[in-house]
């Protein structure tokens, strides 16, 4: 949770829930084949050593072809992840090349401008595994495709969903909820309907403040509930919204709803819940979720208007 700013409290009170609690969050608050696999090929691949040749001695990464030498003091003009070479023969990463001042950290050697051909003949001719080999991904690609596959690779690690704080950890789905639960100590609620209450003293405090993530198992799933306060153009405003913990094409397996209101008057949200995939911050930016402009919020709250006391209930449920 992020330091500073002004403390929101949340009470939680789900339908699967007996006992209500309060929760408080602060504001600002990673070869033998045989057939052809989701573009790839399954199975065992040939570990001869030959794909050592093309990884960068300084950050471990593949070097992709053209691989080249570039004079000191001239700025390379290939993307990063192209490769340098040493007139030794020693390679190196032309995002590195920078680090080292053009200087092979091998044998010390500038940098020349030669291309490598030959290396990068052998590169076309190698299949490698997916880098997410040990997440599930037991698919061999071709060299020069295997780069782009690990771009979309459905076995690459998500990133911690928290939002009001930096949080770096990434992992599967399993590691993210033991992360939430012990190191960000997220509540973990089962079933599919909620009732919360978000209460703050003073609503003119809570700009940019975010409430503490919600996490809810259904139908085998996780989904992360958020509501916070954010300014939207010249207005704050409240938003409560739903993510879904796997891939974009599993989300649109469900749908949920939010609903809030007081008075006789009620504002509902129906919609898809979005991918963890996506930053909270994207979703937040897209305003894909319930709205609530801070007036309307403050009626819903009733009594003076100086204190927020929203109740939002929702419920997920499965797409036939």
């Amino acid at each position: 949770m992020a330091s500073g700013g002004s403390i929101c409290t949340e009470v939680i009170e789900s339908n699967s829930i007996v006992s209500d609690y309060d929760s408080t969050a602060e504001g600002n608050c990673a070869s033998v084949k045989t057939s052809i696999v989701l573009g790839g090929k399954h199975g065992i691949y040939s570990n001869n050593g030959v794909y050592e040749l093309l990884e960068c001695p300084v950050c471990a990464n593949l070097m992709y072809p053209p691989i080249h030498q570039v004079d000191f003091g001239v700025k390379s003009a290939f993307e990063v992840g192209l490769g340098c070479l040493c007139p030794n023969g020693h390679t190196l990463c032309s995002n590195c090349k920078n680090r080292v001042r053009n200087c092979c950290p091998t044998c010390r050697y500038d940098l020349g401008n030669i291309r490598c051909l030959a290396l990068e003949k052998v590169a076309e001719s190698l299949e490698l595994p997916c880098r997410y080999q040990n997440l599930g991904c037991h698919d061999v690609f071709p060299y020069y495709s295997k780069l782009k596959h690990e771009q979309h690779c459905r076995f690459r690690p998500y990133n911690c969903p928290y939002a009001g704080s930096e949080c770096s950890v990434t992992g599967d789905i399993p590691t993210l909820v033991a992360h939430l639960k012990d190191d960000h100590k997220v509540d973990m609620h089962d079933g599919c309907t909620f009732n919360h209450r978000y209460v703050k003293s003073n609503p003119h405090e809570v700009e940019n403040a975010t409430w503490m993530l919600t996490v809810f198992n259904c139908f085998g799933r996780q989904f992360c509930l958020h509501f916070e306060a954010f300014q939207l153009g010249m207005a704050l405003v409240y938003m409560a919204f739903l993510r879904f913990m796997g891939d974009d094409d599993e989300s649109k397996k469900f749908s949920y709803s939010l609903e809030v209101g007081a008075n006789g008057r009620k504002l509902i949200w129906q919609g898809i819940p979005r991918s963890i995939r996506d930053s909270h911050k994207k979703v937040r930016d897209s305003q894909d979720g319930l709205i609530i402009q801070r007036n309307m919020a403050l009626y819903f709250s009733g009594g003076d208007r100086q204190e927020l006391k929203l109740r939002v209930t929702g419920r997920i449920w499965k797409e036939e």
